[in-house]
């Protein structure tokens, strides 16, 4: 056989084969399976965001909860503290209130996120996201980025209400973006500690004990009343305890005032929370996944 009928061969294959291709049954590619690196962590962590997402939306008694308690909590410290506050600082109380509420609503709003946790835990959807072919840091992750979104819609809907008792963005639209920013930061390390406990701790009664946290927390800081108004040997606690540094920041940003001292010591709270935290949280999964108990 020469050359020539060679060629010929193969171009009537060619002329063939493109001829059936229209009747052949092409299969999709295969799904990309690696669970590891960045590229599979980004993209795992934007599918269970989705997933989370819907979950909080659906639970509409937890969401409504969270954004009506912290309102009424502002009602309240205005009505019974307002008068009394602002006139030992000289300065509308709005702008310790408001910051205390919108701190406040990002802390018990987390516990609603460890409780859902500790149940996906108990019924089993822990293990059965471990062993698919799933990153190991895109759940918790996802899991905080939903408070982001929660804290970020709260914190709009609070300043909002603020306004009607005199809270204003005095500063203009960076530092109104700061305010933001401090509540995410805060919202960030508070969430990330009781992701933390939730997974290492199934059985502990989670929502008393960090609600327990929350209420000192709330009742000890510059938003719910001065600082000199505390027993002189509780006011280094109160002036460097992490609420109060944000407060005292968010304060700075919308009246004006010293800002770096108080926003280094809410920097510094917050990054020492989430460095001290990620890896038992991580650890702490891990185990969970591993148990329902």
């Amino acid at each position: 056989m020469d050359l020539g009928q060679i060629a010929a061969r193969a171009a009537e294959a060619d002329a063939a084969e493109h001829a059936t291709s229209g009747l052949a049954t092409r299969f999709p590619s295969a799904a990309e399976t690696d669970e590891r690196g960045l590229r599979a962590y980004l993209r795992h962590t934007k599918i269970l965001t989705g997933r989370q997402l819907r979950v909080v939306t659906r639970d509409r008694l937890t969401l409504m909860q969270s954004m009506l308690f912290p309102l009424l909590s502002m009602v309240m410290f205005k009505v019974v503290l307002g008068d009394a506050i602002g006139q030992a600082t000289g300065q509308n109380s709005a702008y310790g209130t408001v910051p205390l509420v919108v701190l406040v609503g990002a802390m018990f709003g987390s516990l609603a996120v460890g409780t859902r946790l500790i149940s996906e835990r108990r019924t089993g959807l822990l293990t059965r996201l471990y062993v698919m072919p799933v990153h190991r840091g895109s759940d918790l992750t996802s899991r905080v980025n939903v408070e982001m979104v929660r804290i970020l819609a709260s914190t709009l809907v609070l300043t909002s209400a603020g306004m009607l008792i005199g809270w204003r963005f005095n500063q203009g639209i960076l530092p109104a973006l700061g305010i933001f920013g401090v509540a995410l930061l805060y919202g960030a390390a508070y969430s990330t500690i009781v992701l933390t406990l939730a997974v290492s701790a199934s059985n502990a009664p989670l929502v008393p004990i960090m609600s327990l946290c929350t209420s000192l927390l709330m009742f000890f800081n510059s938003g719910f009343s001065p600082i000199e108004a505390y027993p002189e040997v509780l006011q280094p606690l109160v002036r460097n305890q992490p609420m109060t540094c944000a407060i005292e920041t968010m304060r700075a940003l919308a009246t004006g005032g010293p800002v770096a001292e108080n926003l280094t010591k809410t920097v510094l709270w917050a990054v020492a929370a989430l460095l001290l935290f990620i890896y038992p949280a991580m650890r702490g999964y891990r185990r969970a996944a591993a148990s329902r108990t």
